[in-house]
């Protein structure tokens, strides 16, 4: 009669004899991992380097903190673009997760089922859009060519107004001059990221919906709930530990900015740049002159900020309902 060993204990030669399979197949992703995630991680010596081509990066000089001293130190452009980063990426999460939720729930509502596909389509489709197709169409809604007589004040066009000045103009009132005010665009940069992303994150909502226990809704009906009853009371608190997931992996990077977003849509324009400039932007903007050694310095800084805040904000969503952290 063969003996069987009790789980606690079976080791590792056990378990890689009798699961071999299993394993063999995670071995071409545990290969990727290792090579584009671990690998890398021996470059975040030259944070505390002065790196050159030349000597490499275990053979440039070291400074050890004299990068993140810089920074750390009250540069003002740098405070500036975490600002920046924080209040686009806050805003970004709380309408974020509204809308997403707002638009699954609506789509659930939907009886129709072409108009259903139709609507889930076109609310997908900004997702594929690039940032650089996304700033020439914002273009083509903000454009501003006019001029205002400084004897007479009157206002004298100059050339084709975008869609919203047009608006603003049939209404009575006065044009903007949206790529010279800078005060418009962290809220314009924080709407399009939401309107981008909105379709795609509202899908993983739907997704989750398709799985509820049809019986609730129809024990609720039963007992006379109406339509909103049930969602305020069935439907969301069935989605709240989806939420506490993606907001706890978006909290992950609350301190990294979308380059692509703010470059594709704001360009290189010096007086709204400084309004939604955000750390990866200066990291950018500042390598060239500073070097490798400072922009690693800033981004080891913002993985570091990102695993505190992911690993408090986790446990506070395990505190207020055990097993609905992240890990």
């Amino acid at each position: 009669m063969q003996r069987t060993l009790s789980p606690s204990k079976r080791g590792f030669v056990w378990e890689m004899k009798h699961n071999r399979t299993l394993y063999l197949t995670c071995v071409p992703a545990l290969l990727l991992l290792l090579a584009f995630a671990y690998l890398p991680m021996g470059g975040i010596y030259m944070a505390f380097t002065k790196f050159n081509v030349k000597d490499g990066i275990f053979g440039s000089p070291f400074v050890g903190f004299q990068n993140f001293s810089y920074f750390l130190s009250g540069n003002p452009y740098f405070w500036n673009a975490v600002k920046n980063t924080l209040i686009i990426n806050f805003w970004g999460l709380i309408l974020g997760t509204i809308l997403p939720i707002t638009i699954a729930i609506c789509m659930n509502e939907i009886k129709n089922g072409i108009f259903k596909k139709i609507s889930q389509s076109a609310m997908f489709f900004p997702y594929f859009l690039s940032w650089v197709v996304v700033g020439a169409i914002l273009y083509g809604f903000l454009t501003s060519n006019f001029r205002v007589d400084r004897r007479s004040g009157e206002l004298l066009i100059t050339g084709a107004n975008g869609i919203v000045n047009r608006l603003i103009m049939g209404l009575g009132g006065m044009p903007v001059r949206w790529y010279a005010e800078a005060k418009y665009w962290k809220v314009i940069i924080i709407l399009l990221d939401v309107w981008k992303w909105a379709g795609y994150n509202s899908i993983i909502y739907m997704a989750a919906m398709a799985g509820f226990d049809g019986s609730l809704y129809e024990a609720a009906t039963i007992d006379g709930a109406s339509r909103f009853q049930q969602i305020r009371y069935l439907t969301i608190p069935m989605l709240k530990p989806n939420v506490v997931i993606l907001t706890l992996m978006c909290i992950g990077r609350i301190f990294f900015g979308d380059m692509g977003m703010i470059w594709g849509v704001v360009g290189q324009n010096p007086t709204v740049l400084d309004e939604v400039t955000v750390i990866d932007t200066y990291v950018y903007t500042s390598m060239r002159t500073m070097g490798f050694g400072f922009s690693t310095a800033i981004g080891l800084c913002q993985s570091v900020m990102g695993l505190i805040l992911i690993v408090l904000a986790n446990s506070s969503a395990k505190r207020i309902n055990d097993g609905e952290g992240l890990f």
